[in-house]
Parts: structure tokens; C-alpha cells; sequence
């Protein structure tokens, strides 16, 4: 079965998902954030069939999250890296993870911590913030056409918040 493309949508979130919303891409990612770099080490730790595995590599690839790059200790032998806009998913697989700690954990167990490499004290919660440092929710901020809104966009955008305002 085809899965329906997000592509064409002009909406941030779902051009994302497009990109990096397949389970094995964030999960490549998160084991590059960990230092591996080698095909056989991805597909050793995340258990992922080697063909799946290649398909993904080279999306990521073409998307420009990920690059290969040749390993100087091993002949004929690429390796693979995150790029800036691949760094730039960090905080992403963060706040997975804190949110699976918070719901998904049998008796409030985290199998793991993100602790500072430098201290070894543990991590603040990733929060939305105002430009104070205020936390904010969903109840607090509201969608507003950006300079890349298309007159469709700018009319749901409009609609919706109408609607929070109750004048719709």
C-alpha cells in the first residue's frame, strides 16, 4: 500500500514527516547522535534488514541529513554523519524521548538518561518557551500565517483562529 505523500502540503510539520516521519530514519539518526558512524553497526543495534537499512541511508542522504564520508582506518569503507540540517533534528528525538519517558515507561523507569557529558547531571525537560522564558502550552500560542503562507493557508489559519476567539 502507497503511503500519501505530505510534500505538496504547505504546512512545516507535515513536510517534516515527509522527510524523517518513516520509525527506522529518526532511529538512524538517534544512533548517530551516539557516535556510530558504520552501516554494519546501524544494522547490528537497531536489528533493521540491510536492504531497508540501504534504502534509508540513501534517503537521508538525498535529503541532506546524513553524508558519507570516507573512513581513513578502513579501505574502500564510507562511513555516515549528520549534516547540519541532520544536527538540527536533535531536539526532535530529545523530546521523543522525554515524552516516551514520561508515558511509555513501566513503573516510571527510564531505560535511559541524557545527563550533560561535562557534569553528568541530567538534562532539563525540553519546554516551548516565550521569548522571557515563560513555559507555554498549546493554550497559549496560536498558528499565524508565516511569510511562506499560500492564500489556502492564510484562510485555515484565519478560520482557526476566529474559532479560538469565538467569533467564528
Amino acid at each position: 500500500m502507497q503511503r500519501k505523500s505530505f510534500s505538496g502540503m504547505n504546512c512545516s510539520i507535515a513536510r517534516s514527516l515527509e522527510e524523517v516521519g518513516e520509525w527506522w530514519s529518526l532511529l538512524i539518526v538517534r544512533e548517530m547522535t551516539q557516535g556510530m558512524n558504520r552501516f554494519d553497526q546501524f544494522q547490528k543495534e537497531l536489528g533493521i534488514a540491510r536492504n531497508i537499512l540501504t534504502a534509508r541511508l540513501e534517503r537521508l542522504t538525498e535529503l541532506g541529513i546524513v553524508e558519507r564520508y570516507p573512513l581513513p582506518d578502513r579501505a574502500n569503507t564510507d562511513g555516515y554523519r549528520l549534516t547540519e540540517k541532520g544536527e538540527d533534528l536533535y531536539p526532535v528525538i530529545v523530546a521523543l524521548m522525554q515524552w516516551g519517558d514520561r508515558w511509555l515507561c513501566p513503573g516510571d523507569k527510564p531505560p535511559t538518561a541524557l545527563v550533560e557529558d561535562r557534569t553528568g547531571k541530567p538534562i532539563e525537560t525540553l519546554t516551548v518557551r516565550a521569548k522571557g522564558g515563560k513555559p507555554l502550552s498549546f493554550h497559549n500560542v496560536r498558528f499565524a500565517p508565516g511569510p511562506g503562507a499560500t492564500k489556502v493557508t492564510q484562510g485555515v489559519i484565519d478560520g482557526r483562529n476566529e474559532r479560538v476567539l469565538g467569533t467564528a
